[in-house]
């Protein structure tokens, strides 16, 4: 893939690693440096034709792999340039590796979910022209190396027939875990992972009761005294030749002695006027000579 610019004074090294920031690398000692902000404009331009070159290739209908989502997401991108061939003395791109650390849910072969954060290979390309030279694979090696990982340990990000092919071919990836997602691991994804400890809950003392335990069944059958007056034994009376009428109130209820006749009202308003004052009212009805009979009244 061709440019306006000079590549190969752009890029000085065969493969170049850029991450979010888009920085130039460090040129090379005499050679012209032009405006810095003209060479970060030239990694954006490069980035931005070989995402779309990639699109491109694999039917997408919009490029995954741009400038400005490089520089919001913390994604390694692997730029390999062809330094056997000058076009026009400015040098040309060859294909380009994506990868990055993402946060999955995936299922293992027990069918069991696991939150892991691998490796993902999330774009790749190689130009059709240059295909089938070794190109592809020595990018991918010079990856695995800079990040040290194994093929297997990777997470594939919707891998195309092509790169499946070539995961196959070099590096013998053949058998997948299915998965939910759009993602893709291979058998042995799991070898060197380590699932989180689960937290258990604290051992509880072996003094505590539990619920529902023998203990507590051992402890209902031991007999409680109820509370008073539900502990007094009834008292067997001898019943009366003639039994008093049973109350129509369900339930039974305690023993009570003989209730007191009912009282009429006149009466009972006589005994309160007959009911000798208090010394209070008394006290007050001396100190109060000018007081009509009715006060008199109404204050007793």
């Amino acid at each position: 893939m061709e440019f306006s610019f000079d590549v190969d004074a752009l890029l000085p090294e065969r493969i170049t690693v850029l991450d979010q920031h888009l920085r130039p690398p460090a040129r090379r000692p005499g050679t012209t440096t032009p405006a810095r902000v003209d060479l970060q404009q030239q990694i954006m331009t490069i980035v931005d034709e070989l995402g779309k070159a990639s699109a491109k290739a694999q039917h997408l209908p919009a490029p995954i792999t741009s400038a400005s989502r490089m520089q919001s997401n913390r994604h390694v991108m692997y730029v390999l340039k062809d330094t056997s061939a000058r076009p026009a003395g400015k040098g040309a791109v060859i294909g380009f590796l994506k990868v990055g650390y993402k946060k999955l849910f995936v299922l293992d072969d027990r069918e069991a979910h696991n939150e892991v954060e691998p490796l993902c290979i999330l774009d790749f390309y190689i130009h059709e022209s240059l295909q089938r030279h070794g190109h592809g694979r020595e990018l991918f090696h010079y990856m695995l190396q800079k990040e040290r990982v194994e093929p297997h340990q990777l997470a594939i990000d919707r891998p195309s027939p092509k790169l499946l092919k070539f995961l196959n071919k070099h590096y013998n990836l053949e058998t997948t875990v299915p998965q939910v997602n759009n993602f893709v691991i291979f058998e042995g994804f799991f070898a060197h992972q380590h699932p989180p400890a689960r937290k258990l809950p604290p051992k509880r003392a072996e003094g505590d009761i539990k619920p529902y335990s023998s203990s507590d069944r051992e402890f209902l059958k031991v007999a409680v005294e109820p509370p008073w007056p539900l502990n007094r034994a009834p008292r067997r009376a001898t019943p009366p030749a003639h039994p008093p009428p049973r109350s129509s109130s369900l339930g039974n209820s305690p023993e009570r002695g003989p209730l007191r006749p009912f009282v009429p009202e006149q009466e009972l308003l006589r005994s309160l006027r007959l009911c000798p004052p208090h010394p209070t009212a008394r006290l007050l009805l001396a100190t109060d000579p000018g007081g009509s009979p009715a006060q008199r009244r109404r204050t007793r």
